[in-house]
């Protein structure tokens, strides 16, 4: 048998191998729906991860903080800035030392025989015209002061020194009570203003320069405090006692020469002139003299101007110690413990003054009562 006749011819994948698809054909033969993007990665792999090629391919939407190029939703950042200014101005006239005005002006009273609704609403009335004084120059002084608050370590903080209220928005301020200060005039009784008209022309002198004269200083911030128990004498109508006006202007007097005292020992003279003219010595000796100056004063108005029953001058005399150890206390806190910069936090923060002062209001309370019996 001839194997070679009856045995199948081999396939030819020896001699000719099979023919190999023409690729670049298909996608001219068969186009392909979509767009070039999305057949180049099928047809012809492309190298590299799949990753590199995805985005350049099919565009995948975004995370969720691509959105925040578009508008930005309203916040509470201006609210609270708001907020931070009202505070600020609010700062700026120094509510806390509205207190004055409620402590001097009311001493009027004490000559008023016999009170009445009316002259608590005049009092009322003036306390209210010398708030709106002594918040004008509260922000005119630190207006003017503010290069020299600067270098102070506790005055730098006010709102002007720091920057946080601007010389523009304090002008306006300034402004908007002083119309407020021109409408109470007007509408109280005629010419009974003059004491807060000399009060606002003896601040802008100081301002303007008697700030920097040294004793001048402390004066004029002192006569402030009489002229506030002259304006709540003239609208209630009572005689003023020369005695008790001497009281307040010595007892004003000690502490403006207290607080310089302490901003001589916190700060040096840098940041005021007029501190070149004072020693600590000479200081303590003014502030001693003037403290003795305050306490004969006191007990010689109860003596002589208090218009007191007999027990009711009895008990307004055992007041008399209430005072001296007031001023004692005074002069320990800035003496010995290097206090005394703000007479209103000593009067409200130190116990031993609050409970002092509660006793003496107690006992002054009691010899009006008495009196009026």
């Amino acid at each position: 048998m001839d194997i070679t006749r009856s045995s199948p011819a081999p396939m030819r994948v020896v001699t000719a191998p099979p023919e190999a698809p023409d690729l670049t054909v298909l996608p001219a033969a068969v186009p392909l729906p979509g767009p070039l993007e999305a057949v180049l990665p099928a047809a012809v792999p492309l190298p590299g991860p799949p990753e590199v090629v995805l985005p350049a391919a099919v565009p995948l939407p975004g995370p969720p903080e691509a959105a925040a190029s578009g508008p930005v939703p309203p916040t509470t950042a201006r609210p609270a800035a708001d907020r931070g200014l009202l505070r600020d101005l609010l700062a700026l006239v120094r509510p806390g030392q509205w207190v004055k005005n409620l402590a001097v002006v009311p001493l009027a009273l004490l000559d008023v025989r016999p009170w009445h609704l009316g002259a608590f609403g005049q009092i009322g009335w003036a306390v209210l015209g010398f708030t709106l004084a002594s918040a004008l120059v509260y922000v005119v002084n630190d207006l003017a002061d503010r290069e020299r608050d600067r270098l102070h370590p506790v005055k730098r903080n006010r709102p002007i020194a720091s920057g946080r209220v601007s010389t523009t928005a304090a002008t306006v301020l300034a402004g908007l009570i002083a119309a407020s200060l021109t409408c109470w005039a007007v509408a109280g009784p005629a010419w009974q203003w003059w004491p807060t008209a000399l009060y606002l022309a003896l601040s802008v002198a100081y301002s303007q320069g008697l700030k920097h004269v040294p004793l001048v200083d402390a004066f004029i911030v002192a006569s402030g405090f009489v002229l506030r128990l002259v304006q709540g004498a003239l609208l209630v109508g009572g005689r003023i006692s020369e005695w008790l006006a001497l009281c307040v202007f010595a007892l004003c007097l000690m502490l403006s020469l207290g607080k310089r005292r302490h901003e001589m020992t916190a700060a040096g003279r840098a940041h005021r002139p007029a501190l070149r003219g004072y020693t600590l010595a000479f200081l303590d000796h003014l502030v001693v003299l003037v403290a003795v100056l305050t306490a004969v004063s006191y007990v010689l108005y109860l003596r002589d101007d208090a218009a007191l029953a007999a027990g009711a001058s009895f008990v307004t005399l055992l007041s008399a110690p209430c005072a001296v150890f007031g001023l004692a206390r005074y002069l320990q806190l800035l003496l010995v413990e290097e206090g005394g910069a703000n007479p209103v936090h000593v009067l409200f923060r130190d116990r031993a003054t609050l409970v002092n002062a509660t006793l003496w209001a107690v006992l002054v309370s009691v010899a009006l009562l008495l009196s009026r019996l």
